[in-house]
């Protein structure tokens, strides 16, 4: 027993045996976006929200089409559960007829999303939606490496810009594995 306790005085030499940890300071720069989660994460737990993500990844949950016309409000789950919860959608009043009728593939969704049953029902509330932000995702720089020859010809007579950029792309990587 009293092997267990600790000791009472400082080693000699003045030392102690066990140094405080103090946080490294300085370090490199963190972007924006891995920083918010940590300040809006007491605002989410508020709504019933246990992952923040729920809400910031609702378009890839549900889809483009229903993520325009339907946002997650909140997540009720019974006393000390985190199961078998209701998930509160506010929709547009013109789409909650639509919506109706696909709240048992929302309910796979979410629950996919989490990985286990964490919604047993789906709550509507009519109101206002704001549509999510179109992001425009940056597109590759062309690449400066030439076509082969003898694809060359045949790409140029190809009208649509896209399949003509898609192929051109895949006849530069034939090429480069041609090379190695």
């Amino acid at each position: 027993m009293e092997r267990d306790t600790p000791p009472k005085s400082a080693p000699k030499g003045g030392k102690s045996a066990a140094r405080r940890y103090e946080r490294p300071r300085g370090g490199p720069a963190k972007a924006i976006s891995d920083l918010t989660p940590q300040v809006g994460r007491q605002a989410f737990r508020r709504f019933g929200f246990v992952q923040s993500s729920v809400v910031t990844r609702w378009p890839e949950i549900v889809g483009e089409t229903h993520a325009r016309v339907c946002v997650p409000e909140a997540i009720r789950f019974p006393p000390g559960e985190k199961t078998d919860g209701i998930l509160q959608l506010a929709v547009t009043p013109a789409h909650a007829p639509l919506i109706q009728h696909v709240i048992p593939e929302i309910m796979e969704r979410v629950n996919r999303f989490f990985g286990y049953k964490a919604v047993a029902r789906i709550k509507l509330r009519q109101g206002t939606v704001n549509p999510p932000r179109a992001e425009e995702r940056p597109k590759a720089p062309p690449s400066l490496k030439p076509i082969p020859m003898e694809l060359g010809d045949s790409l140029r007579d190809i009208g649509d810009p896209e399949l003509r950029t898609v192929l051109e792309s895949l006849a530069r990587s034939i090429a480069a594995q041609e090379d190695k």
